[in-house]
């Protein structure tokens, strides 16, 4: 439960780190998810993100954790996901090491609304009752495809819950806030 308090509250203060323009930000932040002119010009992104969600890697118990994003694109992003998963019922620990790729379903020239990401790469488990230790004790192929929802919070500001599955879990849940450049 500490983990859970303590990942929100990474979570809110980042959000009110990035949405300083404004005395109360909640209220003065535009939900921008239109689809943009086609005739518009084509200019890539870089984002990066933070990542806190859940996961289903045994038939026990859930896994919480956080990490990184990062890509490159707008409409079609391709970028690295690293994700450190703790089990809750102390089994054994989870490192997420992915390559994604994510299509904007609005359109080439989106950066915002629903979207689908396909996610592949290494998983590496750590058991707790050995102690840690380098290398792990067991890694294997990671893949999954997830749905989820960019919301633009004003011109770089993004907040992204998002849904899915694949191996070795069975479903995991998150959600990603951050910036775009």
């Amino acid at each position: 439960m500490r983990v859970f308090f303590g990942l929100l509250f990474i979570f809110i203060s980042v959000y009110f780190a990035f949405t300083q323009e404004s005395p109360d930000p909640i209220f003065e932040t535009e939900i921008n998810y239109q689809v943009p002119d086609k005739e518009a010009s084509r200019t890539e992104e870089f984002w990066i993100g933070l990542y806190t969600g859940t996961a289903m890697y045994s038939a026990e118990s859930f896994s919480i954790g956080g990490g990184l994003e990062l890509a490159y694109g707008k409409g079609i992003s391709i970028g690295l996901k690293a994700v450190y998963f703790a089990d809750i019922s102390s089994l054994s620990d989870v490192l997420e090491i992915c390559f994604l790729l994510r299509f904007y379903l609005f359109g080439i020239q989106s950066n915002s609304g629903l979207f689908l990401q396909a996610n592949a790469g290494q998983a590496v488990f750590f058991r707790r009752e050995n102690g840690p230790s380098i290398p792990a004790q067991w890694g294997l192929v990671s893949a999954g495809l997830n749905a989820g929802w960019r919301f633009l919070l004003g011109r770089s500001f993004y907040l992204e819950p998002v849904i899915g599955g694949g191996y070795p879990y069975f479903w995991g849940a998150g959600m990603s806030t951050g910036l775009k450049f």
